[in-house]
């Protein structure tokens, strides 16, 4: 299974929806905040898609929850925009969330910096940003083989 994570279109919904178009074969498109309204505006046109979201500290007035988990036969995605988290500090806070809830993988954005990592068991990944220059979004695939993360540039 493939997942599609995207993270802070900032009202870029043209993005999103290159996205989503670029990685036809995910079947889940996670948004980590900030543009829950640019996943209003899509969802309707890909309607076989499974699409998870939490909100961001630009998502003002949004009801989405801060934070998300999806379970799969591979382990538990946790998943959030990051700021309560506290990222762009450090990520000492968000790894033990992840930890805590016994989570395999952990997704955040926030930072606008796209990285893929794994340690002492935890897949680490913020996909960048889908809006601005140079915008990026990352997928998942979870295999029988395992769990891999990649970080794709957006085609121009």
């Amino acid at each position: 299974m493939r997942i599609l994570v995207t993270s802070d279109t900032h009202g870029d919904s043209s993005s999103l929806r290159r996205a989503i178009l670029a990685q036809p074969e995910a079947e889940i498109v996670i948004h980590l905040g900030d543009g829950g309204d640019d996943v209003d505006y899509v969802r309707p046109s890909f309607p076989a898609k499974t699409f998870l979201q939490v909100r961001g500290n630009c998502d003002w007035g949004s009801a989405l929850p801060p934070t998300g988990e999806y379970e799969t036969e591979q382990g538990k995605l946790f998943f959030t925009h990051g700021h309560l988290f506290g990222v762009k500090s450090g990520d000492y806070e968000i790894l033990s969330a992840a930890r805590d809830r016994k989570a395999r993988v952990v997704l955040f954005g926030h930072t606008h910096q796209p990285r893929q990592d794994y340690e002492d068991g935890l897949y680490i990944m913020n996909p960048g940003r889908l809006s601005g220059w140079e915008p990026t979004y990352g997928t998942i695939d979870l295999t029988p083989q395992g769990i891999v993360l990649n970080i794709v540039k957006l085609p121009g």
